[in-house]
């Protein structure tokens, strides 16, 4: 069980994970003062620790130390993760301490405001396997009378210990570039990170690292955070002239109001946090490691290996093709078959169809249930395409129900990738969508939902509702209920989250899905950046990863089938090409490397993570799991005469000795740390090599 220490006298509570630890304090007011965030201490060190008396300030500064959430009220001149307006006209709170209680690794910290009926807890979790510390906060409107306006409700405050300087490292892109890492020098302003697209989006994720620029991948302080949160995020990071540093996020964005009725509590998602001494490595393999054992339902099972139709053939969808290239695909090992869109009422184009959700009577006469007992037949699971957040306002749906998308009155509704957004916080929209799904993966016997959602919110409102800007956070909400109960009643179901690509990756979609369609660009040159930092946060094993054609749709970019599989093959593997156009050559060659994934399979989904320092434009990643080493390594170009040199595996045991499984060679651990393998790669561009070491002594 894991540690929750309260010292009565200094009114201070100290979490312990298994190698940090966490204090906060209540000062004077019964403001709850951040302590410590770092390396482990004991209750004697934090409080020592917290009797350090606080640098006054000036008539102009903000008073006292760092909060764990930032009110608005008082002498508080910062970024507030909390504001709220009651109804006499009133603001900001003033707190008086009502309590805690803690149990099973969860602190619940209480305050009232002194004189209005607002209640809000401040929640801790931590775990006995994990240094990720989870942090959420509930709002309570205690009164009986009258409702709390709330302007902004963030999940929690982080603050650093003073250090000369700070770099951050976060996620930045676009849709078909996603995911692609930066890092800065934290400004003296605020940074504000974040969504108003109503998903957690392509171009920012709620992921974040600090260090004080001298970390790297395997050495370094490093604080990092995370946000579960599927819809509107916003972080705001804080770096003062003297040098102290902090942040705060939580669910919506600016401009948003809540209506907290009498008796009402509001729960913010949660917003975790780790630190690690071992470098921005070290801190990805923890949040791996926390992903497995604390959010995914099945962190147990293998990713199978899946081809999807979508670039085979488009919105031309019928059973003869589908069948056809089912059989193909079984032949190459595959085992799970996707129909991408195009199957499902007028849906021959983006101009049509979503929301009519039953099978095309012309394209599949006797519905998909031939489809999918053949695919069964041949040895593969079954999935299909969908997008139950959508609709086209060319269909029957929308032409019954036109008030049951996001819309305001006196405004006109815009269309994007000629569709709409149904408004699934609505009770009868939610329960429309869940029925149709529950029986559309009955009926068919499904395994498997590829869900989709091709668009972001604009007039997002809900005409006649008292509280219409609560859609914000109900969407998203309601999203997760129907998921959560899909799953509760088939229990087999597996579901992956996609978002027009990478645009709903956090750790609120996963605690419902099993992987993420990471980008729908499927380049492996560009792949490789987006895998990368995709890799920050999220393991292999929930990054879904295509092999698709060449010339790439996208980029035109021609590059070898093995380059292809070698960048795939570094996630959950999957096979986007149009087989019906591959030559034999490249069948059995995509046979072979299929077979070849499945036996590195349980390093690559369930090992350990190490991103390895190659030179020039060497990239690789190796995969430690039981006894076993994978190198997966890649080199997009290569300048005559500057070929990469040996490669350094610093996670091998140096007393061990390793035999590659492929040329048979046996290698000292400790030469393969120091001076490197000499990877036998192809010459030419676009090279890359798989080295599959076990350990076979010391």
């Amino acid at each position: 069980m894991p540690d929750l220490l309260y010292q009565p006298d200094q009114r201070l509570w100290l979490l312990r994970t298994p190698s940090t630890a966490y204090a906060v304090r209540l000062d004077e007011d019964d403001n709850v003062r951040h302590v410590h965030w770092g390396a482990a201490l004991t209750l004697a060190q934090a409080t020592e620790l917290a009797a350090r008396p606080t640098a006054a300030g000036s008539s102009f500064d903000s008073a006292g130390g760092a909060e764990e959430l930032t009110a608005e009220g008082g002498a508080r001149f910062g970024a507030p993760g909390l504001q709220v307006r009651f109804a006499d006209g009133g603001r900001g709170v003033e707190w008086r301490y009502a309590g805690h209680d803690a149990g099973e690794g969860h602190l619940r910290i209480h305050l009232d405001d002194r004189h209005y009926p607002l209640r809000v807890t401040l929640h801790y979790r931590v775990h006995d396997d994990s240094d990720v510390i989870e942090r959420w906060t509930t709002v309570e409107n205690r009164g009986d009378r009258e409702p709390i306006t709330v302007q902004r409700c963030d999940s929690a405050a982080w603050s650093l210990p003073r250090r000369v300087d700070y770099r951050m490292s976060h996620l930045v892109g676009g849709w078909n570039s996603e995911f692609q890492l930066r890092r800065a020098q934290v400004p003296t302003a605020e940074t504000v990170f974040t969504s108003r697209r109503g998903m957690t989006s392509h171009h920012a994720n709620p992921w974040l690292a600090l260090d004080d620029g001298t970390a790297g991948e395997e050495h370094g302080e490093v604080w990092s955070t995370a946000l579960a949160w599927s819809g509107s995020w916003r972080i705001t990071l804080q770096r003062d002239p003297v040098g102290r540093t902090s942040w705060t996020g939580g669910h919506g964005h600016e401009g948003l109001t809540w209506s907290l009725a009498p008796g009402e509590t509001l729960e913010t998602p949660v917003f975790a946090g780790l630190f690690t001494t071992g470098g921005f490595g070290a801190a990805s393999r923890a949040w791996h490691d926390h992903v497995r054992r604390h959010v995914l339902t099945h962190p147990g099972e293998s990713r199978p290996v899946l081809y999807n139709s979508w670039e085979a053939t488009g919105f031309d969808v019928d059973e003869a093709g589908q069948t056809a290239l089912a059989a193909r695909a079984a032949r190459l090992g595959v085992e799970l078959f996707v129909v991408d869109d195009g199957w499902f009422g007028g849906r021959v184009n983006d101009h049509a169809g979503l929301g009519d959700w039953t099978p095309n009577p012309d394209r599949f006469p006797d519905g998909l249930r031939p489809l999918s007992a053949q695919v069964h037949r041949l040895g593969m699971r079954f999935g299909l395409w969908v997008e139950p957040e959508m609709v086209n306002p060319d269909s029957d749906l929308y032409r019954t129900h036109p008030d049951w998308v996001l819309h305001m009155a006196h405004r006109g509704r815009t269309e994007m990738r000629n569709q709409l957004v149904l408004n699934l916080a609505r009770p009868d929209t939610a329960a429309w969508a869940h029925a149709w799904l529950d029986r559309l993966v009955a009926e068919n016997d499904i395994d498997f939902l590829k869900w989709d959602a091709n668009r972001v919110f604009t007039e997002a409102g809900w005409p006649g509702h008292s509280d219409p800007d609560r859609v914000w956070i109900e969407q998203t909400r309601a999203v997760y209920r129907i998921m959560d109960r899909l799953r509760a009643d088939h229990p087999g179901l597996r579901i992956e989250a996609c978002a027009g690509g990478g645009g709903r990756a956090d750790l609120g979609i996963l605690e419902r899905t099993d992987q993420v369609w990471t980008s729908d660009n499927t380049d492996p040159v560009d792949r490789i950046g987006i895998q990368h930092g995709f890799s920050q946060l999220f393991p292999a094993q929930v990054m879904s990863a295509w092999v698709t054609d060449s010339p790439n749709v996208a980029t035109a970019r021609r590059t070898p089938l093995r380059f292809r599989f070698h960048v795939s093959m570094a996630g959950a593997l999957g096979i986007g090409g149009d087989l019906a156009r591959w030559t034999e050559d490249e069948l059995k060659e995509a046979t072979a490397l299929i077979a070849t994934y499945k036996r590195i399979r349980p390093a690559v989904q369930h090992g350990t993570a190490h991103r390895l320092a190659g030179d020039g434009t060497l990239t690789a990643v190796g995969y430690a799991y039981e006894d076993q080493f994978v190198v997966l390594a890649w080199c997009p170009a290569r300048p005559f005469g500057h070929g990469p040199g040996p490669l350094r595996l610093t996670a091998l045991d140096p007393d061990a000795t390793y035999r590659d499984q492929d040329t048979g060679r046996v290698h000292s651990g400790a030469v393969l740390r120091q001076s490197g393998l000499d990877l036998d790669l192809p010459d030419g561009d676009h090279a890359s090599v798989l080295v599959h070491l076990v350990r076979i002594g010391g």
